[in-house]
């Protein structure tokens, strides 16, 4: 067996920065619990703020230091999204928060021997790792070997190196793990001090004193995560499982009022969907953003959603965020939100995309579907229509405007079709046909008379709904030289206003 430890040691501090303003990410910042430091990150670090630090201490040590409350429920969703991340690459995948002891220890464990050759080697299934794992904005430290524990030690101790710590035999595991220090066993940094006093510093110390005596003074479990990290004991794991259905929620730092402040947030959600849509091996369809208000703000619903439905399934995280940065842009917020959720149950199982050096007409297309994707999110879905064809030879009737993403409506059919060489009918026809005024049996237009080219095209329809048309079309010239389309009826019954020569339509 091979194991893949990511630890992710800024796990806590960096899924609150995702839900702060951008504006003040470039502040330090800092978690709190009962009223003391918890976690901090690189820029409260310089400035001399240490977890254990009182609330005071470190507001003295740095004035715009950004404080947040510790979360467990988000760091649980954190690490589960980069859990989701992890299962493209085998279905064995373990997450654990803590350490035996509870102490705070975020790391995915990946068991990836059967997985080796279809990367092509250990070095490019972790560089891959390290890519897939970039859009979740956490920083992580890696190491291998042959058992999970000893893995996930490994990547506490040693991970941070530029290509982490690999060890795929045992024996060179085991000689790695002597010279680390006790307290990674969890129990080791619960007797830290203890251990440390009576010059037990490495895990070799431990194993050069009676097994016995060490149980009596430190408990069973300082020996079990002992013998499991080096092999000599079984290390069981549950994998997680991937739902069927994505469903995430965070809590905004502060209220969001605008849609700058809302995609904050909603990149976030979107960067874990697609980490959860790659282990379904699919694309993306459609997805649905839940907007959380101040309750004493609105009287009928705390919340409200917004669904983005998709004319192409897409895995880019750029394209998604974009039509919803569109649809928030021009939809009016019901409310300062508190905290958003996503959810997403519309999945397509559907090959990546062409990425082919030159066009071709399929990514000419596509290109085309997601120009339509961002005029509909800015435009609204009946903002952005298309003609679709009916099977009627009336010209008014043989089309029909709908939406660019809808179904062709339910009484459509075929269009009529015409044979190579068959009448030629124009694309702009006007609204209403307008009657003509008729000299010597031949039509006039803007005081000239028209000179009949082609025709005529019979036409006789609509004898069924009580709108017949039996007319006679023609191509026919004006004196500028446009074309245009024309037609007499050929039943006073059938003529508008009982008129006899009309104009259709126009070529361009």
């Amino acid at each position: 067996m091979l194991w893949i430890a990511v630890h992710l040691p800024q796990l806590s501090v960096e899924s609150f920065a995702a839900t702060v303003n951008p504006a003040w990410r470039e502040r330090p910042m800092a978690l709190i619990e009962a009223h003391r430091i918890t976690q901090v990150d690189a820029r409260a670090a310089q400035l001399g703020i240490q977890p254990g630090a009182k609330r005071a201490t470190a507001l003295a040590l740095a004035g715009d230091l950004v404080l947040g409350q510790a979360d467990p429920a988000r760091d649980a969703q954190a690490l589960l999204a980069a859990a989701y991340a992890a299962l493209s690459f085998t279905p064995m995948v373990c997450a654990q928060a803590t350490d035996s002891t509870g102490a705070a220890a975020p790391v995915v464990l990946l068991e990836v021997q059967a997985s080796l050759r279809f990367f092509r080697g250990l070095p490019r299934l972790v560089d891959r790792l390290q890519r897939v794992l970039q859009p979740l904005g956490h920083g992580v430290q890696l190491a291998s070997a042959p058992t999970a524990l000893g893995a996930a030690m490994l990547s506490r101790w040693r991970g941070d190196l530029v290509h982490g710590t690999h060890s795929s035999d045992l024996g060179a595991l085991q000689r790695l793990l002597d010279d680390a220090p006790v307290w990674l066993l969890g129990p080791g940094r619960e007797h830290w001090e203890a251990l440390q006093g009576m010059g037990l510093r490495q895990l070799s110390d431990l194993r050069h004193l009676p097994r016995s005596g060490l149980a009596r003074r430190f408990g069973a479990a300082l020996l079990a995560d002992l013998d499991r990290a080096r092999g000599d004991a079984p290390d069981p794991r549950e994998p997680i499982v991937c739902p069927k259905v994505f469903e995430q929620r965070i809590e905004l730092f502060t209220r969001a009022d605008n849609a700058e402040q809302m995609m904050s947030g909603a990149r976030v959600l979107i960067a874990r969907l697609l980490a959860w849509a790659r282990v379904r091996q699919s694309r993306v369809a459609a997805f649905t953003l839940r907007m959380h208000h101040e309750a004493h703000r609105l009287r009928d619903a705390h919340s409200s959603e917004l669904t983005i439905g998709l004319a192409e399934p897409s895995a880019d995280a750029a394209h998604l965020a974009s039509l919803l940065a569109e649809r928030l842009a021009r939809t009016p917020l019901a409310g300062p939100a508190l905290e958003m959720s996503l959810h997403c149950d519309a999945l397509v199982q559907a090959g990546a995309p062409n990425a082919e050096l030159f066009p071709n007409r399929s990514t000419e297309r596509e290109g085309l579907t997601r120009l339509i994707e961002r005029l509909q999110a800015r435009l609204g879905a009946e903002g952005v229509q298309r003609l679709a064809l009916l099977a009627d030879h009336r010209p008014e009737r043989a089309a029909s405007w709908v939406p660019a993403q809808s179904a062709a409506p339910s009484n459509t059919a075929p269009p009529v079709s015409m044979p190579d060489g068959g009448p030629v009918r124009p694309l702009w026809l006007l609204r209403e046909p307008m009657p003509l005024p008729e000299q010597g049996s031949r039509p006039w237009l803007d005081g000239t008379p028209l000179q009949l080219l082609a025709g005529p095209e019979r036409i006789e329809s609509g004898w069924w709904d009580g709108d017949l048309a039996a007319r006679d079309y023609f191509i026919a010239r004006a004196l500028d030289g446009a074309l245009v389309w024309v037609f007499r009826a050929r039943l006073p019954l059938s003529a508008p206003d009982g008129a006899g020569w009309f104009l259709q339509g126009r070529f361009a």
